[in-house]
């Protein structure tokens, strides 16, 4: 650690660094930050940086206000896109009470604590998201969406004028050290996808919290505007953020069982299973706004019923076919999540759930082998698919009643968390919506 600390603190004065930017989350995961100079940067290493936490949602309360923000050396980067003579870097931050004890309500933190569990068993967790996105010609939500292509997947057409876009964003992911795997145009009309390279659960937070500014900031550059709200269009597709996990036990994968017909270990069906008791109980962290319930429908790929499959992409749960040879690569992939979730506690919440299948031997239910959208009601019945909550308000139901939750969470975010979406839930449904004036007023 005081060797990293050494390599900044050297950095920072060999690169003439202006300004260091600590980061870290509020509990819906907006990206805050807390901008030092060098002078500063050997006391925050040392004490970390105080601040008013009853400022940022879901923090301290005003009469237990005062915390620390820590910096991670590790997580130092210059950021490439400060063009001027004032270069700047950044470091996340862990969140700390004053007397050095973790904040707990801090979601990185969180997600330590649930990583560190995992490692007393002997395992590490790993994970790759799959971020999709929009581009539109204007944020403003007064004027009507223009997407700015009408490709459809994998297209590369002159219509396809964002992959210009996209290809920015790529150089700016990496040269920030966030190395990408795939980039790709996605189904819907000026819908984007970018796949980050697998890397243990805290590294990739930090990155899909670096990597959802920096596809805003090529956005803004270029004049339009990027979206990670997961249903922004009727009628096609939403953004989905499809997690793929394994753990490790050193640098084995811990998935990955020859003899199994399926290529998988106890371990793996352990967590799976796992997960899926636990889906509805988590929906609510890993599609965590109104909106995110306009994309779980039938129709646009995402999953609506609570199975597992083998490459069959209408499950909840998938295993990819891993290629011959590279049977380390053995993973699932959950396909609930979308990209406005807070990553910390999705991760968290997914790990959770997967150790307590583990840990309680839970059964692993029969494979979906169907198309799980076109099976009728009384077939998913039959076979005992449970379906995905329907809404926000159903998904703070099930996790309000989930043990596994508020333990993985902590009481402090678990609590907070629960008041702040109802009170969105009642505010939305509170409004009356321009679709329910053209359906109902001319008849009424």
């Amino acid at each position: 650690m005081e060797r990293q600390q050494d390599y900044v603190l050297r950095t920072v004065e060999e690169r003439g660094v202006r300004l260091i930017r600590l980061w870290f989350t509020d509990v819906l995961g907006q990206l805050k930050s807390v901008a030092i100079s060098p002078a500063e940067l050997e006391n925050a290493f040392e004490e970390g940086m105080h601040f008013d936490g009853s400022a940022i949602d879901g923090f301290s309360r005003v009469q237990e206000s005062d915390v620390l923000a820590k910096p991670e050396a590790n997580t130092f980067e210059l950021l490439p896109w400060d063009r001027t003579e004032d270069v700047s870097a950044r470091m996340f931050c862990d969140i700390l009470n004053h007397d050095g004890t973790p904040f707990e309500g801090d979601p990185r933190q969180v997600l330590k604590r649930n990583l560190d569990r995992a490692r007393e068993k002997g395992l590490s967790f790993m994970c790759a998201p799959e971020m999709e996105f929009f581009y539109f010609r204007s944020g403003d939500p007064s004027r009507s969406l223009e997407p700015l292509d009408t490709g459809s997947y994998f297209d590369l057409t002159t219509a396809d004028v964002a992959s210009d876009l996209r290809k920015r964003t790529i150089h700016m992911l990496e040269a920030m050290g966030i190395p990408v795997e795939y980039s790709f145009h996605e189904d819907a009309p000026s819908q984007h996808e970018i796949d980050l390279r697998y890397t243990d659960a805290l590294s990739m937070a930090d990155n899909i919290m670096t990597f959802r500014l920096v596809v805003r900031e090529i956005a803004l550059e270029a004049g339009v505007y990027a979206t990670f709200m997961p249903k922004p269009l009727s009628g096609v597709q939403g953004s989905g953020m499809h997690t793929h996990i394994s753990l490790f036990e050193g640098d084995t994968n811990a998935f990955y069982e020859p003899g199994d017909p399926y290529g998988l270990s106890k371990v793996a069906y352990g967590f799976i299973a796992g997960v899926l008791h636990h889906a509805p109980g988590i929906t609510a962290i890993t599609n965590q706004i109104v909106n995110s319930y306009k994309r779980l429908i039938a129709g646009h790929e995402a999953p609506t019923h609570i199975s597992w499959a083998r490459n069959n992409r209408s499950a909840l749960v998938r295993v990819p076919i891993t290629k011959h040879g590279k049977e380390s690569s053995t993973r699932i992939e959950y396909r609930a999540p979308d990209p406005a979730c807070n990553p910390y506690l999705a991760f968290s919440l997914l790990l959770a759930s997967g150790m307590n299948g583990i840990e309680q031997g839970l059964q692993l239910p029969p494979e979906a082998t169907r198309n799980v959208f076109e099976l009728t009601p009384e077939e998913r019945a039959a076979e005992g698919m449970r379906s995905l909550p329907q809404s926000l308000s159903d998904a703070l139901d099930a996790m309000e009643h989930s043990e596994l939750v508020a333990e993985a969470l902590g009481e402090h975010i678990f609590e907070w968390f629960l008041r702040n979406k109802r009170s969105e839930w009642f505010d939305y449904k509170s409004q009356v919506t321009q679709f329910e004036l053209d359906r109902y007023l001319p008849n009424i």
